[in-house]
Parts: C-alpha cells; sequence; structure tokens
C-alpha cells in the first residue's frame, strides 16, 4: 500500500519510530512536531491520511482537528493519544476525526487502522453528473462513482467514514444494521474500537443529512439493537 501520511506528533522518538514502520510499509512520511506547523502542511501537502497527537505545543490536537475540518472534510485523522478519559476521545470524534488510538499502541494495530482509514483516491465528474452506480432514499443521493453526496440537490461534504457509514446504511434501506456489523464493514475488520465511535460517527452525519439532528427523518436509532436508514 502507498499513500502520503502527515505525521503531526512533538515527541521525536515517537516520530521516529512511526516513520521507519511507515516507510517500510511503502508510504511517504511527512512531519510537523508543534500544531501550527501541522495544520500548515495538512493544507498545503494534501497528505492521504494523519496521524494527530493532542499534547502539541502552540496549537492542540483539538484545535488543528477542528480548523482541518472547516477546510478539508475528507483528509482521514487518526487521533494518537496518551489519554485514556472517555471525553478526549468522543471530542476528538465529534470534531471530525476519523479514528483514534491510544499509547501505547502496537504497530499492528496502528498499521490496521492506517488500512482501514486510507482514502481512496476517485477522480471527480463534473459536478452534478449522477452515475448509474447510485444510492438513492427520499432527498438523499449517493453518487458511488464520484463518491459525492447530495441532499435537495445540495452537495454534502463528509469526511470519508462518514461517507463509507452513510453508504452502508442507504445499502440497506429499512434494515436494521448492528453496530458491530458497522464496526466490522465500515471501520474494516480488523479495527479494534468500540461503539462510542459508531455512535459519535452517526451523530456527525444526522448533522450534515437531517433537516432536525434531534428529530432524524433518515437515520433512526433502534435502541438496543443498531441504526436504520428510513426510505
Amino acid at each position: 500500500m502507498s499513500g502520503k501520511i502527515l505525521i503531526i506528533e512533538d515527541e521525536k522518538a515517537i516520530v521516529d519510530i512511526l516513520r521507519f514502520n511507515l516507510v517500510k510499509q511503502g508510504f511517504e512520511t511527512m512531519e510537523a512536531y508543534d500544531g501550527e506547523e501541522g495544520l500548515g502542511l495538512a493544507l498545503s501537502e494534501s497528505p492521504d491520511l494523519i496521524l494527530l497527537d493532542l499534547m502539541l505545543p502552540k496549537m492542540d490536537g483539538f484545535d488543528v482537528c477542528r480548523a482541518l475540518r472547516e477546510k478539508d472534510p475528507v483528509t482521514p485523522v487518526i487521533i494518537l493519544t496518551a489519554r485514556e478519559e472517555e471525553n478526549d476521545k468522543v471530542v476528538g470524534l465529534e470534531l471530525g476525526a476519523d479514528d483514534y488510538i491510544t499509547k501505547p499502541f502496537s504497530m499492528r494495530e496502528l498499521m490496521a487502522r492506517i488500512k482501514a482509514n486510507m482514502r481512496r483516491t476517485v477522480q471527480q465528474p463534473p459536478r452534478g453528473k449522477i452515475g448509474e452506480n447510485c444510492l438513492v432514499v427520499g432527498d438523499l443521493i449517493l453518487n458511488a462513482d464520484s463518491c459525492e453526496v447530495f441532499h435537495r440537490d445540495q452537495p454534502v461534504q463528509l469526511t470519508a467514514k462518514e461517507y463509507e457509514l452513510l453508504k452502508h446504511l442507504m445499502g440497506h434501506p429499512d434494515k436494521t444494521v448492528s453496530r458491530e456489523e458497522l464496526l466490522e464493514k465500515v471501520w474494516n475488520y480488523e479495527y479494534f474500537g468500540d461503539m462510542r465511535t459508531v455512535d459519535v460517527t452517526v451523530r456527525r452525519l444526522r448533522e450534515k443529512v437531517e433537516d432536525d439532528p434531534a428529530q432524524p427523518r433518515y437515520i433512526i436509532t433502534k435502541r438496543g439493537m443498531g441504526y436504520m436508514l428510513k426510505s
């Protein structure tokens, strides 16, 4: 597998270990040792994936993720954190991160998450051209050829995981899909996560495709079972 990965981490020993293992796996790397530099590289160099530490000088990882998502809703972000607090993980996901991993972590686990989150490169067709490979539910249109989503003919900017989550739900309309299935199909079978990741991503997705996220029309919670995309 190949691609360009941006490492935003202030501990040089961790950067060196990450760079060595990523290059060994065929990736190209860029490194930033503070949040301001990392945000600048993220916006100017268009990496395929970002590894983002939370505790950074000049600008912490939360602020980096928030600022990045204002201009780039697509590039996958994996948060690297030494914090065990549940709230930090949830806040990172709510700000638009696709995944998180808690230090210390194994390189095998990190590589599995990188491969599961790596953005696919697609050639965008002219805006408004809807191909044959589309999913349509109500006012939602998902064009699987261009990886575009429209709500009432207006484009919706989604992160990679938000897109994959919506695609899976739209592919199974009116069917209750368990959180376990979503972790397997959307986050990849090698994903070592928990159910909160699904819940937070669903909440983010509702904010983008629902008129009233508090009373969703499309993505319905089936308490104790999972989620359903209502047609």
